[in-house]
């Protein structure tokens, strides 16, 4: 009895301490964990390129070899994950959970549901939205162009997600770059509200599809122009109201009055 107690003490303390390196490894801000997270977003980048050339890699042998590798390091993601979350129920809330399983799906079964792979591309969502991207502007000296970057970063994603859905839908029959350009070209056309009118697509989902990729499409739009027009503000949140957002320069909240204590760059 004695043993098993001691037994799961020791699984649990090395359980945590996984979760120590991996949270730090996560969310750490000093060089190291710093350069770690930036070797893990080129190679998230990496694997984007990988799906966006597997239709002309396809036919070559070493097409698989790389599928399944990259099958590999998606399963050691999402144990990292489902220990950094500590519990199966908050494992499976996470959006990007079912998303990363789904795409480990289509490694597995690349023959069968290859069509979805342009879902990767949320990982470039993931790593706009990381500490990576805000302390590695920090360091350059252009905290200011976070939210402009995350607008830019929400819009690409959204147009390559699209793109991947109207190329795998509606062109993927056609051969070299013919079908991607055109996806791409169906794309940007609608969601910029242009509508040549040259490039349709046919059927209701095509109509389903064209109204999703216009509404959302210019609501991104109008997010990044206001990320452009508005003024520089930090995220702080007031000790006495909870105003998150103020002025770079603020000493006192404008909602309440607060004394604030902002940290600047010197800090």
């Amino acid at each position: 009895m004695s043993n098993t107690h001691t037994d799961s003490g020791d699984a649990g303390g090395i359980v945590k301490k996984l979760r120590k390196q991996l949270n730090w490894l996560q969310r750490g801000r000093d060089i190291r964990s710093l350069q770690l997270q930036g070797l893990l977003a080129f190679v998230d980048l990496a694997i984007l390129a990988f799906f966006l050339f597997g239709p002309y890699l396809r036919t070559g042998p070493s097409y698989l070899i790389i599928d399944y590798m990259i099958a590999v390091w998606v399963t050691i993601e999402l144990i990292a994950q489902a220990i950094l979350a500590g519990s199966v129920r908050a494992f499976v809330k996470r959006p990007m959970s079912w998303i990363d399983l789904f795409i480990l799906a289509t490694l597995l079964l690349p023959d069968l549901l290859f069509n979805f792979t342009f879902l990767r591309a949320m990982r470039i969502w993931a790593i706009g939205n990381s500490p990576f991207l805000k302390e590695g502007l920090r360091r350059l000296g252009c905290a200011h162009l976070l939210d402009i970057v995350r607008a830019c970063v929400n819009l690409v994603v959204f147009l390559f997600i699209v793109t991947g859905f109207v190329y795998t839908t509606f062109f993927y029959g056609q051969g070299g770059w013919e079908g991607f350009v055109d996806a791409l070209y169906f794309t940007v056309a609608t969601v910029t509200t242009t509508g040549f009118g040259d490039i349709t697509l046919p059927g209701v989902m095509g109509k389903l599809t064209s109204i999703v990729t216009m509404i959302v499409g210019i609501s991104l739009f109008v997010r990044l122009a206001q990320a452009v027009v508005r003024p520089y503000k930090v995220n702080f949140p007031c000790p006495q109201c909870g105003l998150q957002r103020h002025d770079a320069d603020a000493v006192h909240c404008k909602a309440c009055g607060h004394l604030l204590n902002i940290p600047d760059e010197g800090q």
